[in-house]
């Protein structure tokens, strides 16, 4: 992390493959002012949603697939650490549809996702992962989108497809590491249509 020489607050530089920068004026609704490091940052976010997960899992989860209950997961993931949490982002980011495409967007891979439970258009551990490759290429807020939708990946599964959660990797995928690599690749095979290795990586 660095100050910015401009007077816009804090710039959060997330330098390993795959991170989405955050913008300046999303820096500035950064809530601890403590924070000075990259590493307060993530330990601050990982507690924040290590609390959120709890909360889920701990007591059934209904009227999951909503508008309102994605936008709430992230409040209640980063709620603690940025004022814009659960907020659709405004600004364009390096991954993800136009800002103003967001909230359609979301509303079609909910539609979507409801149809295909319906119909049984694809087993659940695909219905799962096709849900999750979406919500990641929408990119609906302005950080925290691979968490969140991994998160909400794995709410979709237990509450809704009655599937067990998956493993992904078995490994933290918010650091820089040769697991995460392989995510983004599969995610990055996904938007070409294969889904095959998506499919295989969420279950090891």
């Amino acid at each position: 992390m660095k100050k910015d020489p401009q007077g816009y607050g804090m710039i959060l530089n997330n330098n390993f493959f795959g991170a989405t920068p955050i913008d300046r004026d999303e820096a500035v609704g950064l809530i601890p002012e403590h924070i000075t490091t990259l590493e307060e940052l993530n330990r601050w976010e990982y507690e924040n949603i290590l609390q959120a997960s709890k909360g889920v899992f701990a007591r059934k989860q209904t009227n999951i697939l909503t508008d309102e209950y994605l936008r709430k997961l992230h409040k209640k993931m980063f709620g603690d650490v940025w004022k814009w949490a659960g907020t659709y982002r405004t600004s364009m980011k390096n991954i993800g549809c136009e800002a103003y495409l967001i909230a359609p967007s979301v509303r079609d891979l909910i539609l979507d996702t409801k149809t295909w439970i319906e119909f049984n258009t694809y087993p659940p551990l695909e219905i799962a992962v096709r849900f999750h490759h979406r919500l990641v290429q929408i990119h609906p807020f302005p950080n925290g989108n691979g968490r969140h939708s991994r998160l909400m990946t794995d709410i979709l599964l237990k509450y809704v497809l009655n599937s067990e959660r998956f493993s992904w990797g078995n490994c933290r995928l918010d650091t820089n590491n040769i697991t995460r690599n392989k995510y983004i690749m599969a995610l990055k095979a996904a938007d070409a249509g294969d889904y095959t290795i998506l499919m295989d990586f969420v279950v090891s």
